[in-house]
């Protein structure tokens, strides 16, 4: 049975395959593409087979014959790594092949390496994305999307594939990581402002489960206080979004800030709890470990994961 916009044997790589990469490298499986990719992470290569995908050694290898990249690594860095570090994917992309940068950063990086693939006579998409791994995988993904006329029109059947809800922000690379960090701002703050919340109101003895169910019919529920809470009450600090991924945001925030002469001072402040979690251990665990922060603090007892059995 032919695919879905003509996405039958169409090549996609994609670069990265953490929790994010592999759902959407798993979706574009799904929709028709033939998907190669490549991370670090053996492991993470060994599932992708399992998805029906290929592996490959490197982002070049990955890259051979696609004419849709799809990158989702960290930050600037890497993907500056991926494109042009040893082995990277941009020498060895067909001309005219786009280049889908999901990671966040800020807009002066996207158009920088917007300018070096397309003066390389490749198509560049800013991309970041937002949703989780659960979405991830079920390719229904909000993804924000920047870049010329070209680059939409040949990355649209591999966004179509990943996300449930693409936004076309304007025809200028950069536009969509601001979008993205307007929201990362927001996303910071409330993470926080949930995590302060639920310990505070552990210390005043108070039934935090019950709070939940109460704040969540209330005026002062969020989004991030809804989803995040939960790993609070069960006491698991999987990452499922790691602290050190807002220290970096809302260190680029910061950033923003001062070059706009533009004050901040609410993810100054969420800034600070990411980075002191961080610096107390637990960087790398769930961001709502700002609540394990607080409790250790004010000698608060929060909920422990029971060990299965």
């Amino acid at each position: 049975m032919p695919s879905p916009n003509g996405t039958q044997n169409r090549k996609a790589a994609v670069i990265g395959l953490g929790a994010m990469g592999l759902g959407m490298a798993s979706s574009l499986v799904r929709a028709g593409f033939d998907v190669t990719g490549y991370d670090i992470a053996e492991l993470a290569l060994d599932r992708l087979e399992a998805a029906g995908g290929r592996r490959a050694s490197s982002p070049a290898k990955a890259a051979d014959g696609a004419d849709i990249v799809v990158s989702v690594v960290v930050n600037a860095a890497q993907t500056e790594a991926a494109l042009f570090g040893p082995e990277g994917c941009a020498a060895a992309m067909p001309d005219g092949a786009v280049f889908v940068s999901c990671a966040t950063m800020s807009p002066e990086a996207a158009r920088a390496l917007a300018a070096r693939v397309e003066g390389a006579g490749r198509l560049y998409l800013d991309a970041p994305i937002s949703g989780g791994a659960k979405r991830a995988a079920e390719g229904a993904l909000t993804i924000l999307t920047s870049g010329t006329p070209a680059a939409f029109e040949k990355a649209r059947p591999a966004l179509a594939a990943m996300a449930q809800t693409v936004h076309e922000l304007g025809a200028e690379p950069g536009i969509a990581a601001a979008f993205k960090m307007i929201n990362q701002l927001l996303a910071g703050v409330h993470i926080a402002a949930a995590c302060e919340a639920i310990t505070f109101a552990a210390k005043q003895g108070l039934d935090i489960g019950k709070v939940y169910e109460v704040i969540t019919q209330a005026a002062g529920n969020s989004w991030m206080f809804e989803n995040r809470v939960p790993h609070v009450l069960e006491g698991d600090y999987t990452p499922l979004s790691a602290v050190n991924i807002f220290t970096k945001d809302l260190g680029i925030i910061m950033d923003m800030g001062r070059a706009a002469n533009f004050p901040v001072p609410m993810a100054a402040t969420a800034l600070q709890l990411f980075t002191m979690t961080s610096a107390s251990g637990m960087g790398r665990d769930d961001d709502a470990s700002v609540a394990r922060f607080y409790a250790r603090t004010a000698g608060v007892t929060l909920p422990e994961k029971t060990p299965k059995d």
